[in-house]
């Protein structure tokens, strides 16, 4: 025998059965001259243990070449997993002359549900569930619509956008994780389909909370000058989220290393700081000139508005730091949609919609300053030698006479 290697499978807490040290020294997976010495393990072979904890792991199995052999083939293997847990799987060799060995091949993972991992299986029945509750919420907001469409008001053409491209989402999502637990195989084109959606969604989702709260179509028709710097910060928050969103999906699973990712999650992180800055800017500029107008709806919606805002904020940064995996994702599906159903209940189409829409009056126009007043240009003072006359004459003559023939000069005392 010229050399060989093997194969290690093992569960996470049996990691300390797999490789030794002499003396408290570092680590080693094969057994060097000083373990060897100590009678611990034959040199040039992997140091292994049995399991104290679940007997009959690690699972090892060996495979060599023989002296002309340059491909050896270790023969299929099958393990039954019967308890719950993540594992590891090892491809080790000890033998110096195998500097050069290159390893093909696949493993294949599959659990009893199908071949979806164990962080990944709940997601299909998460995004199946959410497609019928976006379907619900689909359903009460086109009666809606259909009732009044007389009284929508713009702002509601982009929520019923939204709902859309959410119901769209998760029903993309439902099906490439179908797809991937029955096959095996991750389907491309679904995936690229769902992130792209997920990531025009959520953009669209971010425009609208800013223009809600700077008012648009309820207290101000157009956005003015502001319109290019949202529609840039849009765009840039779409780039960024797109990219992020297919290197995490799109291929293998997990092969982002820790600075890797952090390079791509970084920027969006920085751009939704950017949303949530500006939109509770805005909101607070709009809420006191409410209140300073005096527009009680328009202010008691705002102020629910910004109630719900607070509070989406407050337990997303109680949640940042929560770390088991599947939770996560499902964690903000969860958040923005209780967010979108706030929106769909405090805009929603009715009769007396108009009565939140953008009137156009005077005292609606949020882009003129408030302090502006009109000035008018005084009269000229009168001088001290200046002499009314008053009428104490009820009739007088051509001739200036009064009607009883007697002259009177009326005299005016300053």
């Amino acid at each position: 025998m010229c050399g060989g290697g093997g194969q290690i499978q093992s569960r996470v807490e049996d990691r300390e059965a797999i490789g030794g040290s002499a003396f408290g020294g570092q680590r080693a997976v094969c057994c060097t001259a000083d373990l060897a010495k100590l009678g611990v393990c034959p040199e040039g072979e992997m140091i292994h243990r049995p399991s104290t904890k679940n007997p009959g792991w690690p699972k090892v199995f060996g495979i060599s070449f023989s002296e002309d052999d340059e491909v050896t083939t270790l023969p299929l293997k099958s393990i039954q997993i019967t308890k719950t847990g993540m594992y590891n799987l090892y491809l080790i060799h000890c033998d110096l002359n195998l500097k050069d060995l290159i390893v093909e091949g696949k493993t294949v993972w599959k659990n009893p549900t199908g071949y979806l991992s164990g962080r990944m299986a709940p997601l299909m029945n998460f995004y199946g569930f959410m497609s019928l509750v976006f379907v619900i919420l689909g359903i009460f907001w086109f009666m809606q619509y259909a009732r009044f469409w007389r009284e929508f008001l713009p702002l509601q053409n982009f929520i019923t956008l939204v709902i859309t491209l959410g119901m769209l989402e998760m029903a993309l999502w439902y099906f490439d994780y179908a797809e991937f637990n029955g096959s095996g195989t991750r389907p491309i084109g679904i995936t690229m389909w769902a992130v792209a959606f997920d990531t025009i969604k959520r953009t669209i989702a971010r425009i609208i909370i800013l223009m809600v709260s700077m008012g648009y179509g309820v207290v101000r028709p157009t956005l003015g000058g502001l319109t290019s710097k949202v529609t840039m910060l849009g765009a840039t928050f779409f780039l960024a989220s797109e990219i992020l969103e297919l290197v995490e999906n799109v291929g293998a699973v997990s092969d982002l290393s820790g600075k890797a990712r952090l390079f791509l999650v970084l920027p969006v992180a920085i751009l939704d700081a950017l949303f949530i800055l500006w939109i509770f800017t805005s909101l607070s500029s709009t809420l006191n000139k409410l209140q300073t107008k005096r527009m009680v709806a328009k202010l008691d919606i705002y102020r629910k508005f910004t109630n719900a805002l607070a509070v989406a904020v407050i337990v997303s940064i109680g949640w940042i730091c929560y770390e088991n995996a599947w939770i996560i994702p499902a964690f903000w599906q969860i958040l923005s949609f209780s967010l979108l159903c706030v929106i769909c209940v405090l805009w929603a189409p009715s009769q007396n919609s108009t009565r939140y829409a953008y009137s156009g009056e005077a005292n609606e126009d949020f882009d003129k300053d408030d302090t502006n007043l009109t000035l008018i240009k005084p009269s000229p003072t009168p001088s001290k030698d200046f002499r009314t006359v008053p009428e104490t004459r009820t009739a007088q003559g051509s001739n200036g006479a009064s009607s009883n023939g007697d002259l009177e000069e009326d005299k005016t005392v300053t």
